[in-house]
């Protein structure tokens, strides 16, 4: 039977974050050069779980060494390494070079230095509500379902959490203090989900500015007397 999700997290869980980071990227890691991915998500562990670095290299170097065989294929008991873009044979070196890279990394206390995420899988790791935001109520269709941009950051506060809010609100600032160029801050709300342009005649850095003033300021049937 399909391993339970408690089982599938303690023997795959952060292996599956370091092959969720290759998504859409090249494994084109070599023994002396990690790739951009690996670079992605060594930078967004140290600074934001680096206990997990060491569960990763454990989880990659076990996988390895103990591919599932016929029986636990047969049973679905394994996990399944996405296609990318490597030969079977090769997969098994690919995923010691990783460790060993994660290793070392650990080992030496070499920490990619902070910097505006790199990759998809980076974007979404560190502005996880942020992307839940964009791509939950900004999709192509959001013109014909809200009254404009300011219904639909409306209609997210009413139905959202309101630690969730403000946890976005923090989001959006940290976004903006990476002080994007607009072209760049543009594209990253595009990689976060957003299918629509900011509306007039706001710039994409305008209109999140905008937005997380809306969402910090209380409806009015809950603002407090004069």
């Amino acid at each position: 039977m399909p391993l339970s999700p408690l089982e599938h997290d303690r023997r795959y869980g952060e292996l599956d974050q370091v092959m969720r980071a290759y998504l859409g990227r090249s494994a084109d890691d070599t023994p002396d050069q990690p790739s951009e991915a690996l670079v992605a998500y060594l930078r967004h562990a140290w600074h934001n779980r680096p206990w997990a670095l060491a569960v990763a290299e454990r989880q990659l170097r076990d996988y390895a060494d103990n591919p599932p065989g016929r029986l636990r294929l047969r049973l679905g008991e394994y996990y399944a390494i996405p296609d990318i873009g490597l030969a079977d044979s090769d997969v098994q070196q690919w995923l010691h070079c990783l460790a060993d890279h994660i290793r070392r990394s650990v080992e030496s206390g070499e920490v990619p230095p902070a910097a505006s995420p790199a990759t998809h899988w980076e974007w979404h790791a560190r502005f996880p509500e942020l992307g839940q935001f964009l791509g939950g109520w900004f999709f192509q269709d959001m013109p014909d379902e809200f009254d404009g941009h300011d219904a639909a950051v409306d209609d997210y506060r009413a139905s959202t959490d309101p630690q969730l809010v403000a946890r976005l609100v923090g989001e959006i600032h940290e976004l903006l203090s990476l002080h994007l160029d607009e072209s760049d801050c543009a594209l990253a709300v595009a990689e976060l989900g957003m299918e629509v342009g900011p509306p007039a005649p706001y710039s994409a850095s305008g209109w999140l500015a905008r937005a997380a003033e809306q969402l910090a300021t209380p409806p009015a049937e809950y603002r407090p007397g004069p």
